[in-house]
């Protein structure tokens, strides 16, 4: 199977909108005493970032009947929320990576303490930017409601949390409910995120239409993990852009080491599959998030 073309060019559509509108959100001026503006644009606009996120974004928009520029703003936050994750979990104290995205981390082409800065400014920004006035114009309740999808997905209550269970589970055994109980955190809570701020961004969504986003939007997030395990360690550190092999090193727990490779892919396969179903309701208008959800599958198939 390969990745369908014409979403690969739907995906560089995306990719360039959102490279624009991150350009213009970002700081960009740094006075002589530091250089955090800098690392902040190193870590959000430089490497082989696929920006999946905000093209879950719009994809969800475009479903329900949303303008792109209307989707910029939660685009931007999502993928900021994104970047300072992996800034974070690059540290010396969390993963301890010196390769993200084709070139040295954050820590590493600046410092550690310009690192921890960096992730810490580009959350802040991301939170302004859903909800000033400036950057959306969506009414004053919906990006409250916003906010609080984003900062659960990003908390104790999902990303950083997730993370807090990945560190405590390195050379332990979960089984696959614990697993996916921790990767529904970690990786499927800034997915659904993602997928349900597009969907606000049209404030007559429905609630069946928003309960099929959903329903969706937990189903990819697994596949994406199941798929990056995968790769992990089939794959090969020039193509993943960040070291191969890093989680099995660790002694991680991932779907490989609790299924196997191909009862793994078979997963992936199986939540690929009931994603569309939960979407087959809105027809045609979901075409895009078909294909993203076959992207997703077919990264390494």
């Amino acid at each position: 199977m390969s990745a369908d073309q014409p979403f690969k060019a739907k995906l560089t559509r995306y990719q360039q909108r959102i490279d624009a509108a991150l350009d213009r959100c970002l700081p960009r001026d740094d006075p002589p005493e530091h250089n955090l503006a800098e690392a902040i644009r190193y870590s959000v606009l430089g490497g082989s970032g696929k920006r999946i996120r905000p093209a879950m974004v719009y994809a969800a928009g475009e479903a329900i009947g949303v303008d792109s520029a209307s989707l910029d703003a939660p685009a931007c936050a999502v993928e900021m929320i994104h970047a300072y994750s992996l800034i974070h979990d690059d540290l010396p104290a969390m993963d301890n990576d010196d390769l993200r995205r084709g070139r040295a981390t954050c820590h590493r082409a600046f410092d550690e303490a310009t690192a921890i800065l960096a992730g810490d400014a580009l959350q802040a920004l991301a939170y302004e930017i859903l909800t000033d006035g400036h950057y959306t114009r969506l009414p004053l309740e919906t990006r409250i409601a916003m906010l609080r999808l984003l900062t659960r997905a990003s908390g104790a209550h999902g990303m950083a949390g997730g993370q807090a269970v990945d560190l405590a589970s390195v050379g332990m055994q979960l089984n696959l409910v614990q697993l996916e109980a921790m990767h529904r955190l970690k990786t499927g809570a800034l997915i659904r995120a993602s997928i349900l701020l597009g969907a606000m961004c049209n404030p007559e969504v429905s609630s069946a239409e928003f309960d099929m986003l959903d329903k969706y939007s937990q189903c990819i997030g697994l596949s994406f993990q199941i798929v990056d395990d995968i790769l992990d360690i089939i794959g090969d550190t020039e193509t993943l852009g960040k070291p191969q092999g890093s989680d099995m090193a660790q002694a991680k727990p991932t779907y490989p080491s609790v299924l196997g490779i191909e009862a793994s892919k078979q997963r992936a396969l199986d939540q690929h599959a009931q994603a569309l179903a939960h979407i087959a309701p809105l027809g045609a208008r979901a075409q895009s998030l078909r294909e993203l959800s076959s992207y997703i599958v077919e990264r390494e198939f």
